[in-house]
């Protein structure tokens, strides 16, 4: 099999899992990552690129014989990467703009269910032009009320709320210019009540599909999903719930319709779908689309891939994924965030990271990193290092992510002590 020069496009926890998998394959012959964070560059080359710099990537691209480019992150892939570069022979894992609009616009994805009886919150769509109707729709519902605004809000635009006066509120709010250009439509969908997990599928765009290992994430700050809604603090694999019977039902009434429904829509997909469901009394309801690998669940997902990661990607990008096993192994993995003090509001950056940077038992992704021209290591962003252990259950795997977390020091450090507890019951 030939060896690839593979562009990994992103800065994230999540694109630090996918270098340090894509690393480990022998058919990768050179991997750079665009712009990558200070833990990147133990897998392969940091490049000071833009993944929106579209110019630059074609010119690096050249330059440099890259063979595929695998988009970690949304911004790109929403803003037509894979149409940029379409007619060029270097390999895009990712969809078409068209595929994208699927994360890219609430509504459009809501309007994709539909018409392919996926199943989903009941939900209409609203604009400042007809908002009395949007109150009137809110009347029709029980409390909480959800608030969806349509485009990318970087993970914030989903308000959830319990009191109608208030939802109304922040209906105005939203259309009036809360999130920008990304709250001109807002969708307001029915509350599920249910717990959730994160399925990821590989798709190739000719029927070809591999469904990943599923995670569960935990969004909130606080013990017990209490306080504020974040990146993720952390997550779980495999999840209990969702046994053969469960996956089989989302295989059969999620899965294949969104890949059959995307074929017959004429929309190009050769890339990751990340569904996240609900699971409502054992039946599998969707709540979003995304069009990438989530973060932190590529932490956990990553490990739990057996099989050559670049054999995948390429067969997604070619369209013969059907043709290459996608193995799972079988123990338990937990990562476990560790994230500036002030997060998910302000916090400081440029605070020096020291400690067990290279635990035993643990595999460290870091997410909100960068060296300075000295070398050390240094915090960028709220989040700041994922700890990924294997276990043969969630308190085993749990306990060494732990461990890995507590040795690393930087000022304000912070993580929460129960992930995975809840499935532990």
């Amino acid at each position: 099999m030939s060896k690839l020069n593979i562009l990994l496009l992103g800065s994230g926890g999540r694109e630090s899992a996918l270098a340090w998998k894509i690393s480990q394959s022998p058919r990768t012959a050179r991997l750079f990552i665009a712009p990558g964070n200070g833990g990147t560059d133990a897998y392969g080359t940091n490049v000071a690129l833009s993944p929106l710099d579209f110019d630059a990537i074609k010119a690096f691209v050249a330059e440099n014989k890259i063979d595929m480019i695998v988009v970690g992150n949304e911004d790109p892939l929403v803003a037509g990467i894979y149409d940029y570069f379409a007619s060029d022979p270097v390999l895009v894992v990712g969809p078409s703009k068209a595929g994208a609009a699927l994360e890219g616009s609430k509504d459009f994805a809501k309007q994709f269910m539909v018409r392919h009886n996926i199943p989903t919150a009941r939900y209409e769509s609203f604009t400042a032009a007809n908002i009395e109707d949007g109150y009137r729709f809110l009347e029709t519902l029980r409390p909480p009320y959800v608030l969806k605004a349509d485009g990318l809000a970087a993970g914030k635009g989903v308000l959830i709320i319990d009191n109608l006066d208030e939802a109304k509120k922040s209906l105005a709010e939203m259309l009036g210019g809360m999130f920008g250009a990304s709250s001109t439509t807002v969708v307001i969908e029915e509350f599920l009540s249910g717990i959730e997990c994160s399925v990821f599928v590989l798709t190739d765009g000719e029927g070809g599909y591999r469904i990943l290992p599923v995670a569960k994430d935990y969004k909130r700050i606080g013990e017990g999903d209490t306080g504020l809604n974040t990146g993720g603090m952390g997550a779980v694999s495999p999840v209990p719930f969702a046994d053969k019977e469960f996956m089989d039902k989302v295989e059969q009434r999620i899965v294949l319709p969104t890949i059959k429904g995307l074929k017959e829509e004429g929309i190009i997909y050769r890339g990751f779908i990340f569904l996240g469901l609900i699971n409502v009394g054992g039946e599998p309801m969707v709540i979003e689309y995304n069009v990438r690998m989530g973060d932190p669940e590529t932490e956990v997902v990553m490990p739990r891939i057996a099989s050559d990661i670049v054999d995948l990607l390429e067969g997604a990008a070619k369209g013969n994924l059907a043709d290459i096993p996608a193995e799972h192994d079988p123990r338990t993995a937990v990562t476990v965030m560790a994230v500036s003090g002030g997060y998910p509001g302000s916090y400081p950056k440029g605070l020096e990271i020291t400690g067990e940077l290279a635990p035993a038992e643990s595999i460290l992704f870091h997410a909100g990193t960068r060296r300075d021209s000295d070398g050390r290591l240094l915090t960028s962003g709220g989040r700041v290092i994922a700890a990924t252990s294997y276990g043969e259950n969630i308190a085993d795997a749990l306990a060494k992510s732990y461990k890995a977390v507590e040795a690393i020091n930087f000022d304000g450090k912070y993580f929460r002590r129960d992930i995975g507890r809840d499935l532990m019951k």
